[in-house]
């Protein structure tokens, strides 16, 4: 019995369908991009028929460093054929000392000096779990507060933090006691009054806090990201982020940052929340962290360690290759200085994309930082809302752009209200002559799909 089809009759078409016929109707990226990918080299993928592609999505933010990155591909390769233990629990290993050497070299100094870790399962909604788990323990409470537009991940605890309501409405028996604030989002301004928006936000959150009959009982803990991804490539001001460590800091209220899609230079700084110059009670990481290999982990001020032996486990939590690969990019972070060459990257990306917005308007907004940045489009013929001046989220348009980015060369996201903004990932070594190649099919994919 051969277990492999026949080569003769494993054609894109055979694979895609095989595929498609066996999975789940819960897949996602496969519906939208009918290919069947066979390699990979930096920013750059290639299907089975031969076609080269520029990858803005890199696994969701996740391939830091691209595909096949030799330094990384040679660390694990090296690993592999030394004959060492490639998974062991929470077991103490040379990799795992290395790793955590090379991690907490990557932190803020005052967060790192009080930082414990926890190693979780393979996926970022893992830390989450964690982290809820830990501070619930820690402070006795079982409230907590998360934002409009947050995407923490699918499972349960994760998924009820999550601001989208399409994954989670007929979904029965989520954690309860989570209560939603309003993120800044000066576009779509909850308040409906734009940039002043952030400002009354944290009146709103501090006088919640302080209210004896709000109705809400005092959090085990608030989490935030302080760029929202999913949500449509959301950043948060700076001041709003400070303003809001000061309030949680004076209601005794531990603050987690979502780390996850934005850590380890994506947004031109190691992590996001560092552009505020705050230091959170908790950072939640994965995707970049592991090398494309699974990872995750919660990283939080010693004295919320109060939770006892195995309160939290998982078989994967000692990915010893995810460690190996892990470690590989942080070097490869600091030694080619790519966390300041993102910060510049995003330059070069705000200016030509700016440039684009004007001369397409079913560009309504645009926003980002570093290498991660949103394009939300809009019906033009639309009419403005009177207070913000924002035209209707059109999630066909964005999609049609997206699908026709493909053809011509490009891999990209799509995100945020109504599926409305098309986002870019693009891995932090990506060169300025690709960006400009990536900004050259959107230009020419928003002209061709415009009504």
């Amino acid at each position: 019995m051969t277990i492999i089809m026949d080569e003769e009759i494993r054609t894109t078409e055979s694979m895609y369908e095989f595929v498609r016929t066996r999975e789940s109707r819960a897949r996602t990226y496969a519906d939208r991009f009918h290919r069947v990918f066979e390699r990979g080299s930096g920013a750059r993928l290639f299907d089975t028929e031969g076609r080269e592609y520029l990858d803005c999505l890199a696994v969701a933010g996740t391939l830091a460093l691209g595909h096949n990155h030799p330094y990384v591909a040679k660390a694990v390769g090296r690993f592999l054929e030394s004959g060492a233990v490639q998974q062991a629990l929470d077991l103490t290993t040379p990799a795992k000392h290395d790793f955590l050497k090379a991690l907490y070299a990557c932190l803020p100094t005052g967060f790192a000096e009080h930082a414990r870790v926890q190693f979780c399962g393979p996926t970022g909604a893992d830390a989450v779990e964690a982290a809820l788990k830990l501070f619930k323990t820690a402070t006795g409470r079982r409230t907590v507060f998360s934002f409009s537009g947050a995407y923490h991940g699918m499972t349960n605890g994760a998924l009820a933090l999550t601001g989208n309501l399409s994954a989670k409405q007929e979904v029965a028996g989520l954690m309860a006691d989570v209560h939603f604030l309003p993120y800044p989002y000066s576009y779509r301004c909850p308040f409906g009054i734009g940039p002043a928006g952030a400002q009354t936000s944290l009146e709103y959150i501090n006088r919640l806090l302080s209210d004896p009959e709000s109705g809400i009982s005092k959090p085990a803990a608030l989490i935030v990201e302080a760029v929202q991804g999913e949500g449509g490539v959301i950043p948060a001001p700076l001041d709003w982020l400070r303003g809001l460590r000061e309030i949680t800091a004076a209601h005794d209220v531990p603050m987690i940052v979502d780390e996850v899609q934005t850590g380890f230079g994506r947004t031109g700084h190691m992590f996001a929340f560092e552009a505020a110059g705050i230091e959170p009670d908790a950072v939640l990481l994965s995707k970049a962290i592991g090398g494309g290999y699974p990872l995750s982990v919660v990283l939080y001020h010693e004295k919320y360690d109060r939770w006892q032996a195995g309160a939290h486990a998982g078989t994967f939590r000692g990915n010893q290759m995810a460690m190996v690969a892990g470690t590989a990019v942080m070097e490869v972070l600091f030694e080619q200085d790519l966390v300041e060459a993102a910060k510049d990257k995003g330059e070069f990306l705000r200016a030509a994309l700016t440039d684009l917005a004007l001369k397409h308007p079913e560009v309504g907004d645009l926003r980002g930082r570093g290498l991660m940045w949103g394009l939300e489009i809009v019906d033009p013929r639309s009419e403005r809302d009177a207070r913000l001046g924002s035209r209707r989220a059109d999630g066909v348009r964005a999609r049609a752009i997206q699908q026709r980015c493909l053809d011509l060369g490009l891999i990209l996201e799509t995100g945020g209200r109504h599926g409305a903004v098309v986002r870019l990932l693009p891995p932090l070594i990506i060169s300025f002559s690709e960006l400009a190649r990536v900004v050259s099919i959107l230009d020419r994919a928003l002209t061709e799909t415009a009504a």
